[in-house]
């Protein structure tokens, strides 16, 4: 079920959005009595350049205290980021531009990248990885295939509406998504220490404990699957592959590959600019609605035959509600991640902890997804010449390392100390981080458009292609 924390949450996200978005029709109304608003629309200082006119700038690679510092907060953003399961592009953006030195669409280009390479070193991690407390996959692939076609119809969505929308309502969206879903996860943190203390306690007096799911501790230093340590890599590996739930999941990859690379070509706005976009829909509904309509039916097959087992690690009733509330926050996910270029991990890792996912599973879960959603950008980034190979190629590298040793830190620090909520306070740091860096940066460019007087309503968006 919904609790009553995750309704409030979700309805702070949707007021909170639609509240900027309404704001923008009084700025635009104020605009209209400005007879220079063309002029403006076309000044060199707005901040919504287009990005194939912005000016590129592509440092060199050389080794330098910029470069140091690019490893450094790289190497702890990648780690930090594919282990709360959100990628940690709110980080790389701000770093790449005032470190560094590149211009903000590199920047995000070489994110991208960054969070690729990440979020694979990061799968084949918990690819060796055994489940907790079953002998079923630790990536879920339910949860995998239902959000990974909203997720990434949303990105789409996202990239498209990112030439319309003015820089301060980014700006705005991203404080308020980022301190909805930062406060949220940070006080889902403090639940779960709590119950695990009160865990540990009990289990000092009896051995076998279980948590409130009826499951045994996770993170303990109690086993509770003695046959997992028998297990060998390979057959760890073999375990949590499914080879026709990835194979669905690279099909549809690649279905919004073909689409974008196609649509890239093409005029906008043109007829067939808009059928290729419309594609993306049936694509995305169709497997959205095969997994919904499955796990439908599995559901209420249970429950006619009295098995309380949860169909996967959400411990939610899949109803026609729910799928459409998870429906709707893949969807949005997705597009504020699109709106950001950071993904849409800010708002699926803190999303599957909500609907009652374990955080070893939640983290493997998102960026798992995430390994598709940026890599999809990366192709299309790279046949675009968007980033420069070298220091892409150098700073994917860097993360890659992070990804996985990241990975291999916290699930020893977690054995050692018995916690598995470790993981839900470190996606609650990254994303107020992001928040932080993101934030600061995004007010600084709104005050400075606002000195300029420079035009802050929605643009067209066939004109600002």
């Amino acid at each position: 079920m919904m609790t009553t924390t995750t309704k409030g949450l979700v309805l702070y996200l949707l007021s909170g959005f639609s509240i900027a978005v309404l704001s923008v029709l009084y700025i635009n109304k104020r605009y209209d009595y400005y007879p220079d608003r063309q002029t403006r629309l076309s000044s060199p200082n707005h901040a919504l350049l287009d990005l194939r006119t912005e000016a590129l700038v592509w440092p060199e690679l050389k080794f330098n205290w910029r470069l140091v510092m690019a490893t450094l907060i790289g190497f702890l953003g990648s780690a930090c980021g594919t282990v709360g399961g959100v990628g940690g592009g709110g980080i790389f953006v701000p770093m790449l531009t005032l470190i560094v030195g590149f211009d903000t669409k590199s920047a995000a280009a070489i994110s991208k990248c960054m969070i690729m390479g990440a979020s694979v070193s990061s799968v084949w991690y918990n690819l060796r990885v055994p489940h907790p407390t079953k002998q079923v996959p630790i990536i879920d692939y339910d949860l995998a295939l239902l959000f990974q076609p909203m997720l990434m119809l949303g990105i789409t969505v996202g990239v498209s509406l990112s030439v319309v929308f003015p820089y301060w309502l980014i700006t705005v969206l991203i404080i308020i998504l980022f301190l909805g879903t930062s406060s949220r996860s940070f006080f889902k943190g403090v639940e779960m220490w709590k119950e695990e203390t009160f865990l540990k306690k009990e289990m000092e007096r009896e051995q076998g404990t279980v948590d409130s799911r009826g499951e045994l501790l996770i993170g303990t230093d109690y086993q509770p699957l003695s046959s997992a340590e028998e297990k060998s890599t390979m057959q760890i590996i073999c375990l949590n592959l499914r080879w026709k739930r990835v194979l669905v999941l690279i099909a549809v990859w690649v279905c919004f590959l073909l689409l974008q690379v196609v649509k890239n070509d093409l005029k906008v706005c043109s007829t067939w600019y808009w059928v290729l976009f419309c594609l993306q829909f049936p694509i995305a509904l169709a497997v959205f609605g095969y997994e919904a309509v499955k796990l439908y039916r599995e559901y209420k097959k249970r429950i006619n035959t009295g098995n309380v087992e949860y169909i996967c690690e959400a411990s939610i009733e899949w109803n026609a509600l729910h799928l459409a509330f998870c429906a709707l926050c893949g969807l949005l996910g997705g597009t504020v991640g699109g709106l950001l270029g950071s993904g849409g991990g800010f708002i699926l890792g803190p999303l599957l902890l909500e609907i009652g996912v374990i955080p070893q599973v939640a983290s493997a879960t998102a960026t798992f997804v995430m390994a598709f959603s940026s890599s999809l950008s990366v192709v299309e980034f790279y046949l675009l010449k968007r980033f420069p190979i070298p220091y892409a190629l150098y700073l994917t590298g860097v993360s890659v390392m992070a990804g996985f040793w990241g990975q291999y830190f916290v699930r020893k620090l977690i054995t050692v100390l018995g916690r598995a909520s470790i993981i839900v306070f470190i996606l609650s740091g990254v994303i107020i981080a992001s928040a932080l860096t993101m934030g600061v940066i995004g007010v600084e460019t709104s005050i400075r458009m606002i000195s300029n007087h420079e035009f802050m309503g929605f643009l067209g968006f066939c004109s600002s292609q």
